[in-house]
């Protein structure tokens, strides 16, 4: 398992070692022992798995303090353009955006952290994507950020997603006060 840094302090990518063969591929998903060999000391409370047609954006969301979570997120089956901001007002990469191709081939895990907004775009039709969380769900510390908004200038590839109704009004970043 390797794990690289991204341009954003805490945002780790996290490179599993595939073993494959005629039969198919083996790889580690998630080993906590080897994360806290490497300072991620984290423990998972929750697994989701969303399952979305090509074109659909999910994002860009968080919860509010006290039910702040980190996430690991991977995809299982399809590919999806995955993309997270640094929601945290004192960072120096505050507003600052990332983002990565996580696919079915690649394998590739993104490791984000409290106080950032998560978000992501899938490539491929019936699209498997999954996340580990850090803490529950909780409905009434959800929040969104706009994902095309003008401010964070997240370049997704696509003028006309599919999109919820509440991702279509989440707020603009000028309008966010960060409580992270």
């Amino acid at each position: 398992m390797e794990i690289v840094k991204t341009p954003i302090p805490d945002l780790l990518l996290i490179k599993p070692r595939v073993f494959p063969d005629s039969r198919g591929y083996f790889f580690e998903s998630y080993n906590q022992k080897k994360l806290s060999q490497n300072n991620l000391r984290m423990s998972f409370v929750q697994d989701n798995l969303s399952k979305s047609d090509k074109g659909v954006l999910r994002g860009l969301h968080f919860q509010k303090p006290p039910f702040t979570q980190g996430k690991l997120v991977y995809v299982i089956k399809g590919a999806v353009l995955d993309v997270a901001v640094d929601l945290r007002k004192n960072s120096a990469t505050y507003g600052k955006h990332y983002k990565v191709e996580l696919n079915e081939e690649n394998h590739n895990q993104l490791y984000v952290p409290e106080g950032f907004a998560h978000g992501f775009l899938t490539l491929q039709d019936d699209t498997i994507f999954a996340y580990k969380c850090t803490k529950y769900y909780e409905k009434p510390s959800e929040d969104a950020i706009l994902w095309n908004d003008h401010d964070l200038g997240i370049d997704w590839g696509i003028r006309d997603p599919k999109i919820s109704e509440k991702d279509q009004k989440a707020q603009a970043f000028k309008a966010f006060k960060s409580p992270f």
